[in-house]
């Protein structure tokens, strides 16, 4: 197939002043990419859109010690995980034209990846674009980060999103008996259980959270998948068992707080309850998982989506000039699951 002369990417125009809408980007049209010593030149094929982007672009990330996120600046194309299908690649590199990969050059038509930085797809997941939901981050916080016991009620605040949308059902996988999530409108709730198997919802926004932990789960939790912090992490302390455990993967009451620049997302927690009730409070990230772990997680997934035990409930959008409004709208919470652009 012939290539183009030029291909598109999104650019960053401007820092916004709170939250991005989609006059902070830019579709802009260059050359295409010439691959170096060592690169492959891959054509992108999808690429996801996520909420953390507002980190990149704000710059706050930059004072952050710790934030696995790279800056964006203005003019810069941010980056995000990718599949792609090689056009070329570097000899002995072991990738062949044709081949589909994952990289982090997304955002952009074509891209110039190091060939170490790509990893091949081998057909293990039936779609794709599986690999690009969260599901091993959800898998691993709640099997090494909260410990999911049978029996367990399990509470996912932020359960309609990308990661929160595949944490109920692989609690349920792990043995929980009673899983409830937090979502935004009542159209998701009722998602959540006809869906997601989830038992119950509670509202962001309608009544305190605490007030509706206390009536789904009278007898409390055992676990807190936490994707959220804030209101929804305090409300969980007040719901708690003696001895439970939250994974915080999260913290979207800050990092997409308007007035801020998404690295900082504080609540005051009673640490007398911590203490009498002994609670165990992990910030988890899944590269705390032995590579060995994360190696088994294909086949485990794959063979959950083929039976229909797991489900990747996702968006597509298509074409890449609608990348910039398709972030907006998963800053707004108007999806349920994953977002993804499709070229």
């Amino acid at each position: 197939m012939a290539l183009p002369h030029t291909h598109r990417s999104i650019r960053l125009a401007a820092r916004p002043d709170g939250l991005p809408t989609p006059e902070h980007f830019t579709v802009a049209e260059a050359p295409l990419p010439n691959p170096a010593a060592g690169e492959a030149l891959i054509r992108n094929r999808y690429f996801r859109v996520s909420a953390s982007l507002r980190m990149m672009i704000s710059g706050g990330v930059r004072d952050v010690d710790g934030v696995p996120f790279p800056v964006v600046r203005p003019g810069e194309t941010p980056f995000e995980e990718t599949i792609g299908e090689v056009v070329t690649a570097p000899e002995g590199s072991g990738l062949l034209p044709g081949d589909l990969v994952t990289h982090w050059h997304g955002w952009r038509e074509y891209a110039a990846v190091p060939a170490a930085q790509c990893t091949p797809l081998d057909g293990t997941l039936p779609d794709p674009v599986a690999h690009l939901s969260h599901a091993w981050t959800a898998y691993a916080a709640l099997r090494w980060g909260a410990e999911v016991r049978p029996r367990d009620t399990v509470f996912v605040s932020g359960a309609t999103g990308a990661i929160g949308s595949m944490a109920g059902q692989l609690a349920r996988l792990l043995g929980a008996a009673r899983v409830i999530g937090s979502t935004g409108s009542q159209q998701k709730a009722d998602r959540l259980v006809a869906e997601l198997g989830y038992d119950s919802a509670v509202l962001r926004g309608a009544r305190p959270i605490a007030e509706q932990l206390a009536e789904v789960a009278p007898e409390g939790i055992d676990v807190l998948f936490d994707n959220v912090g804030g209101d929804q992490l305090r409300a969980a302390v007040a719901a708690a068992r003696n001895g439970a455990r939250f994974a915080l993967v999260g913290a979207l009451s800050g990092q997409l707080a308007p007035d801020g620049t998404g690295t900082s997302a504080p609540v005051q927690l009673d640490s007398f309850q911590l203490l009498l009730k002994r609670l165990v409070l992990r910030g988890f990230s899944a590269d705390d998982v032995p590579a060995a772990e994360r190696a088994r997680w294909p086949e485990k997934f794959a063979a959950w989506l083929r039976s229909g035990d797991l489900y990747f409930p996702h968006t597509r959008v298509t074409g890449i000039e609608r990348a910039p409004q398709a972030l907006c709208e998963v800053i707004e919470g108007r999806h349920l699951g994953t977002v993804v652009v499709e070229l």
